[in-house]
């Protein structure tokens, strides 16, 4: 393993800080790691840098690890066509290019270049969405990381920018007329109206929540939909006055998750996990939108995630596309979309994720759709319905040398008994263990599915093993696994992950001196509690953008949010649980614990650097071994989409660390 000597870490006062909660005396002896402009935050911070450099330096194979990230991100991107008026607008980017660029075809040409706003890379497009006859595009930009959009409209025959900025837009969903005068969308939490050109916005809805928007081909309904963990508050509005929509109640303090979209033949389509925790299909009139009959029934070990509706005129019979995923691996069935009767399957190119169902609108025998897999870069595919067929519509513009790479499904036990997947990458014709990557996230019903990733493939390059665990709490079996690992039962998520590592090692895939712990988010908390919780498990941990003081993150970031998934330190209850696990406050003063490398961005807004700046303070001063803990801070990034260089160099990093804790390279 890697031996290079830990010079002495820096200092980092340990205050007489106590909160009385809830009865108990709790201790925050780096209370004072919060405050980022703090001159001793600071000070702390420039020699966690310091050491952090001196260590990168000596890491062996680091460069070797950055290049063959780039070479297999090297193949580009390429997204599913958004059809406006004729048009269809894409994302394309090539291996020279640190952002992707938004294009308009017909004929094709270059809307929004972010290198060209910005030649430093520091801007990003985070959303986009043209008008429905395509003459107009609302798209949103921010800069630094922090996803602190301005939302702007650009006249898309002559590259002008005609409106805004409108700033606090944050990932706003815009729905437009349909003649394009104006269009709803999100600031500051609230659902308002805004018309082109015009400076005085209209409040629709005023309560603060994460709004979604949808409206119908026709202009007349408007679908508001508010999310509340797992469950969410929807409301149909009649707006044939744009300015005072009529609201009628679709969904409102029940504990379900449902989307509604009115199709172009009038009925109601419904997805919902009410009474169905995989999802099923009903059908109404929008008229009265509470009252929904089964169209297509929940598949319990399928869940659903997306619909498209194929009814033109071409077709012997309208139908309907419902993608699922079934033990993580995308399918596409087709229903009649009168009786809900399954009449087929769109065909796929392998055994991997589909996504962003798209179709045009006058012309809906056609759907396109993302395909990936482990070792295939997203592609987009078109499915003809009148012929059956489904064909290449658009690939990378690069290419990549990708190593064969082996995948097979463990289904393995957890604490309780509960049976658990997970899926291992490897090169084929090795055997005995081998240095080894446990990933996984577990969070906010997210699932985690078969996906190109140039930092797993570069690690299975090089001969390592990349096991990806689908714990409870992600949504890969649903909503009932994601509620199995939330709230009051987020241990079983971390029960999962540590009965992952040792089926790994009683398997003979690796061990403990070889393995090594990876997650961000979410997912950093996963691994910050299975650290603190079975230390002598891994050799090595990477917690990046983690949220890891369990007691406070409801007061920064976006922290307040994340309280239908984590619960609130006000609650009594809720706040014995979180004590319970979090990592923070689970810091052991005299155990060996593992090499630890924390990660954060300067300009995350989501997850606040504090949780990290923090932990890795408390972990520097407890253990007693060896192994080194250490602390890479970005500035210029944040939490979401980022330069293409800056994550292959934060990729080659991460590697480079993992490579020489557990043994991979030396």
């Amino acid at each position: 393993m890697h031996s290079q000597n830990i010079p002495r870490y820096p200092d980092a006062d340990r205050r007489p800080v106590v909160d009385w909660l809830h009865g108990h005396a709790v201790a925050d002896p780096y209370r004072w790691l919060e405050d980022a402009t703090e001159p001793a935050t600071r000070r702390w911070q420039a020699e966690q840098d310091e050491l952090w450099l001196d260590h990168a330096a000596g890491l062996p194979e680091r460069y070797r690890f950055r290049a063959t990230v780039a070479e297999l991100s090297a193949v580009g991107m390429v997204s599913p066509p958004l059809w406006r008026g004729g048009q269809q607008f894409f994302l394309r980017r090539t291996a020279r290019q640190d952002h992707p660029v938004l294009y308009a075809a017909g004929p094709e040409r270059a809307l929004i270049d972010p290198a060209e706003l910005d030649p430093t890379g520091g801007t990003t497009l985070d959303h986009w969405q043209p008008s429905p006859d395509g003459h107009l595009l609302a798209f949103q930009l921010s800069t630094g990381g922090t996803e602190a959009a301005s939302l702007y409209v650009m006249d898309t025959g002559t590259g002008q920018v005609v409106d805004g900025p409108i700033d606090r837009c944050r990932y706003s969903p815009v729905a437009w007329l349909p003649d394009g005068s104006a269009f709803y969308f999100v600031r500051d939490r609230q659902v308002q109206l805004h018309q082109v050109g015009r400076p005085d916005d209209v409040v629709v809805l005023a309560r603060r929540a994460s709004y979604g928007l949808e409206l119908s081909a026709d202009g007349r309904w408007l679908t508001i939909s508010a999310a509340h963990g797992a469950r969410n508050d929807v409301w149909l509005a009649d707006v044939t006055v744009p300015e005072a929509p009529v609201l009628a109640e679709a969904q409102v303090g029940i504990d379900a998750r449902s989307a509604l979209i009115v199709g172009r033949d009038g009925r109601l389509y419904v997805v919902t996990t009410l009474d169905a925790p995989a999802g099923r299909i009903c059908v109404g009139d929008p008229q009265r939108p509470t009252a929904w009959t089964e169209l297509v029934a929940e598949e319990a070990d399928a869940p659903l995630s997306e619909l498209a509706l194929l009814d033109g005129p071409e077709l012997p019979r309208p139908l309907l596309a419902v993608a699922r995923s079934r033990h993580t691996i995308g399918q596409i069935a087709l229903h009649d979309l009168h009786t809900g009767e399954r009449v087929g399957n769109v065909p796929l190119p392998g055994l991997g994720t589909i996504g962003s169902l798209t179709t045009r609108s006058g012309c809906a025998h056609e759907l396109w759709f993302s395909y990936t897999d482990d070792v295939t870069p997203a592609t987009v595919q078109r499915y003809d319905a009148r012929t059956g067929r489904t064909t290449l519509w658009a690939a990378p513009p690069g290419v990549a040398d990708v190593p064969t790479v082996r995948a097979r499904q463990i289904v393995y036990r957890s604490a309780d008994g509960t049976l658990v997947r997970m899926l291992a990458l490897a090169r084929p014709g090795r055997t005995g263990p081998r240095p080894t990557i446990l990933y996984g996230y577990g969070g906010f019903g997210q699932p985690l599915t078969p996906t190109y990733s140039s930092f797993r493939l570069a690690w299975v390059e090089r001969g390592g093993v990349f096991v990806t665990a689908n714990v409870r709490g992600g949504g890969e079996d649903g909503d009932r696994w994601h509620r199995a690992g939330r709230l009051r039962h987020k241990q079983n998520g971390f029960d999962d992950f540590i009965a992952a590592a040792e089926t790994l090692v009683a398997d003979g895939w690796t061990t403990h001196e070889q393995l090594a712990v990876c997650g961000e988010s979410n997912g950093g908390l996963l691994v910050g509690a299975v650290v603190t919780q079975r230390p002598e498990l891994f050799a090595a941990a990477v917690c990046s953008s983690p949220v890891l003081d369990m007691l406070r993150f409801e007061y920064a970031g976006l922290g307040a949010e994340w309280v239908p998934e984590y619960g609130s330190v006000a609650d009594p209850d809720d706040f014995e649980n979180l004590l319970a696990y979090s990592p923070y406050h689970h810091v052991a003063a005299g155990k060996d614990y593992p090499a630890v490398l924390f990660t954060a961005s300067g300009g995350d807004t989501r997850v606040d650097p504090l949780h990290a700046r923090k932990m890795c303070a408390a972990l520097q001063h407890a253990t007693s071994g060896e192994r080194p803990i250490l602390f890479r801070f970005e500035d210029g990034t944040g939490h979401g989409a980022a330069a293409v260089s800056r994550g292959i160099g934060l990729a080659a990093d991460l590697l480079a660390f993992l490579g020489a804790h557990t043994g991979l390279t030396r």
